[in-house]
């Protein structure tokens, strides 16, 4: 059997033992240290913000629900969630009691579709429900189009939770992703552009809710002498032998943004000639994108059929690739829920397949893949 070619596998840059040997060392081997405090140092300077907080927690999907938390969503309320996007977006939304009101995505960005969007807040406010948040998600990278998503929301003063668990490194211009919402999350889980084993991060541009975050995260332990408790807490803090990870991850971010750049680059210049398969590209200069992974569609009379065949020869070869996310509106776990757009998310699952684009693919790898998707092109 031929080594595995992952889609998106963990690539250690070589410092991370030093930090976490370094948490042994003295013993900080507790949700607090050095190095929580480190990373979210290093997190908060490499987003170019001296005005966000960062909160270094236990994963992307904790953040999000201490970001529904701080935005004040309670039972009964409702979020507009995007559609297309990993379970974990809009899970949190049920963990607080609310609802999720779905909406599709538009073809530029595969991300929340803004006239979409407007459509469903009007409509849940002619029906006595305004929405207490919208998440919008960068896909796989891509930034949403932020201006015209940030215009709605503030027109009907809804805050944004920014879900931007798979966009670390990429920008909107120049603005980095992670500090565009009201409240922002990060995901550091092991397929994402760095990891921390199992992490996240919330990014807030206020200090009050960093702290309100970590009070929560910490089981919401009040200031006494006893245990003591006001509020539902949550475990939800990141230790400090993860945050050692995360440190020696920061210290090569910026190389795993270019190897997957490079990736995508890759697999443009593999289906040139195809004029078939598209490769996600960015719109213009105003998208910067790191790439997280390179998605291809498949635009003809039977696209389903060559992307199920193209994923089926790459499996035969032990090299994994998977269909873009399913929308949400079409999971039988939020059968019924209310979904506003047309058809835009459910033709880019029928049609789309994410393809290998770790930073650590080797040349073999890639001749491996090469050799792969040629043959099947060849039948095409």
């Amino acid at each position: 059997m031929k080594n595995k070619i992952w889609l998106s596998s963990p690539h250690m840059g070589g410092t991370e033992q030093k930090f976490v040997q370094q948490a042994f060392d003295t013993n900080w081997v507790a949700p607090l240290g050095p190095n929580v405090d480190g990373f979210e140092e290093d997190i908060a300077n490499y987003l170019r913000s001296k005005e966000h907080y960062v909160a270094a927690l236990s994963s992307g999907t904790a953040a999000l629900h201490l970001a529904l938390i701080l935005c004040g969503v309670e039972y009964g309320d409702e979020v507009i969630c995007q559609s297309m996007t990993f379970s974990a977006s809009a899970n949190p939304i049920v963990y607080q009691g609310a609802k999720p009101i779905f909406v599709d995505s538009e073809s530029t960005t595969w991300n929340i579709c803004p006239e979409s969007l407007e459509e469903a807040i009007k409509d849940r406010i002619s029906k006595g429900k305004k929405p207490k948040a919208i998440i919008a998600v960068h896909l796989y990278g891509m930034p949403y189009q932020h201006d015209r998503i940030k215009e709605i929301a503030e027109k009907y003063e809804i805050p944004i939770i920014e879900d931007s668990a798979e966009a670390l490194g990429s920008h909107y211009k120049n603005q980095m992703c992670g500090t565009l919402g009201d409240l922002s999350i990060l995901s550091f889980n092991g397929n994402k552009i760095i990891t921390t084993s199992g992490g996240g991060a919330l990014v807030t541009p206020e200090k009050r809710l960093k702290d309100k975050a970590v009070f929560l995260s910490t089981q919401a332990r009040d200031q006494a002498p006893h245990y003591q408790h006001s509020e539902i807490g949550y475990n939800y803090r990141m230790s400090n032998i993860l945050a050692g990870i995360g440190r020696g991850q920061m210290e090569v971010l910026q190389d795993r943004v270019s190897k997957r750049r490079e990736m995508n680059q890759f697999y443009v210049n593999l289906f040139t000639d195809f004029t078939e398969i598209v490769v996600m590209q960015q719109p213009n200069d105003d998208y910067f994108s790191n790439f997280w992974l390179t998605c291809v569609t498949i635009n003809s009379d039977s696209s389903f059929d060559l992307r199920e065949k193209m994923r089926l020869e790459l499996e035969k070869e032990n090299i994994e690739s998977r269909p873009l996310w399913k929308p949400m509106h079409l999971q039988p776990v939020f059968k019924g829920a209310p979904f506003y757009g047309s058809s835009v998310s459910e033709n880019l699952f029928e049609s789309g397949l994410c393809l290998p684009s770790g930073s650590n693919l080797s040349k073999e790898d890639r001749e491996r893949i090469t050799s792969c998707i040629e043959n099947i092109l060849k039948e095409i």
